[in-house]
């Protein structure tokens, strides 16, 4: 199966989400990459976004993939909370009032960084 994007398309669309101060739905998100929702295209979109934030670990910048959120209830799916969140040490519920604090703090973090940035996406090397 070919790749649905380049991570750094994807990387850039969540830097310009997060220097705007929100946050994009999955959809949202593929349709920007000009590809209308499905779940296969959902999870190629998972695995870009676990490349997306390597990238940026790697440059010690903010979680983007937090900002990648369900539209019924804002908040990221299954395998968000499965790998990035334990790295956080979260282990309550992926659902519900907690889990929405949670990831607004993630997400405000992301959102102070990229804001801060004017949303430069800096290039390949870094700078």
């Amino acid at each position: 199966m070919a790749a649905l994007a380049d991570p750094e398309e994807v990387r850039a669309h969540l830097i310009g989400a997060a220097a705007a101060g929100t946050s994009l739905t999955y959809s949202e998100l593929l349709e920007r990459l000009g590809y209308p929702f499905s779940r296969p295209r959902m999870r190629q979109l998972c695995v870009l976004l676990g490349e997306v934030d390597s990238i940026g670990a790697a440059r010690d910048e903010p979680e983007l993939a937090v900002l990648v959120v369900r539209q019924s209830d804002g908040l990221p799916g299954q395998g968000w909370w499965v790998g990035a969140a334990k790295q956080y040490g979260y282990s309550g519920l992926w659902e519900g009032p907690e889990a929405k604090s949670f990831i607004a703090d993630l997400q405000a973090q992301s959102f102070a960084f990229w804001t801060s940035r004017g949303g430069t996406v800096p290039s390949r090397d870094g700078s």
